[in-house]
């Protein structure tokens, strides 16, 4: 396929499939999810105990940890999420706890906070502002669903670990979702990272059609929808790369959407800018593991 170039950004066709994979779920799908972790919690906890980890490269199942002994080694980790999925979540923070346990200095890249809003991370982490305070901060970012990263943002604070925000702003990527990233002005332009080029290639857009069950005959629609995935996985990766450059010792764990933590996304993003060996874990999706390779991702998460 030859390779295409364009826009980046959310579309009315992302939002779409986004009810089924990632990103914008349903109020109800969304509170049904967190009264049943509340209401059932052995169940909940049968369900994280009894998740299935495939160790995509041979097919074989694995223990937490075994995959924990090989991404020890990794300088940068991918979890990926689903992002109502409390199960995700707990799997996000059993990786970070596992990490921290083995006296690695760590930090925590999230899709969830603007760059533009570090310094409140910044006072997070430090104490000098309250949960009551912080949870406005956040939902401003995100939207919703504090309470399903709570214990996550606890532990960072706690160990004095440090979150890193990934994400761009919501107005630019929904514009350019829109009209394209040609419309976009020199002053939005400049609250991108340099180097944005949402250049698209065949195989990046084969890999999308896949998991989001696109038609490429849609047109303009599916294409402006990979180059909205090409503008994140792009900024994200150029802020992830700057923290790394100033903080070569510390490995970074990044907790994303698990469209963006795939191979295809912010980790050969991130490869533009350093290398360094990577591990992908990857968790339930609509397609199977028998659907992806090790050029996708290294772990594949069943959640019981």
């Amino acid at each position: 396929m030859t390779p295409a170039t364009g826009s980046c950004g959310r579309t009315t066709v992302l939002l779409k499939a986004e009810s089924f994979v990632l990103y914008r779920m349903e109020k109800k799908i969304k509170y049904t999810a967190l009264l049943l972790c509340v209401i059932l919690g052995i169940s909940c906890m049968f369900s994280f105990k009894n998740r299935q980890i495939i160790r995509i490269r041979d097919r074989e199942t694995v223990s937490f940890e075994t995959m924990m002994k090989d991404v020890t080694s990794a300088s940068t980790v991918f979890i990926g999420e689903r992002h109502d999925s409390p199960f995700h979540h707990k799997t996000q923070l059993d990786v970070i706890e596992a990490l921290y346990e083995e006296g690695k200095p760590l930090a925590i890249g999230i899709e969830m906070f603007k760059k533009s809003n570090q310094h409140h991370l910044d006072a997070w982490i430090s104490g000098d502002i309250s949960e009551k305070e912080f949870i406005p901060l956040f939902l401003q970012n995100w939207g919703f669903g504090w309470n399903l990263y709570r214990d996550i943002f606890l532990y960072a604070r706690e160990k004095g670990i440090p979150l890193i925000g990934l994400n761009v702003p919501r107005e630019i990527t929904k514009k350019v979702g829109q009209t394209g990233f040609q419309s976009l002005t020199d002053e939005e332009l400049s609250n991108l990272p340099p180097g944005v080029t949402c250049e698209l290639d065949g195989e990046y857009m084969d890999h999308l059609e896949m998991i989001f069950h696109y038609k490429k005959s849609s047109g303009r629609s599916f294409v402006y929808f990979c180059e909205a995935q090409v503008l994140w996985d792009q900024a994200m990766a150029w802020y992830l790369s700057e923290f790394i450059k100033s903080n070569p010792g510390r490995a970074v764990i990044v907790l994303a959407g698990a469209i963006h933590t795939w191979k295809y996304g912010i980790p050969k993003q991130t490869q533009r800018y350093l290398q360094g060996e990577q591990r992908v874990i990857v968790p339930d999706l609509p397609v199977g593991p028998e659907s992806i390779s090790e050029d996708d991702a290294d772990y594949f998460v069943i959640h019981g």
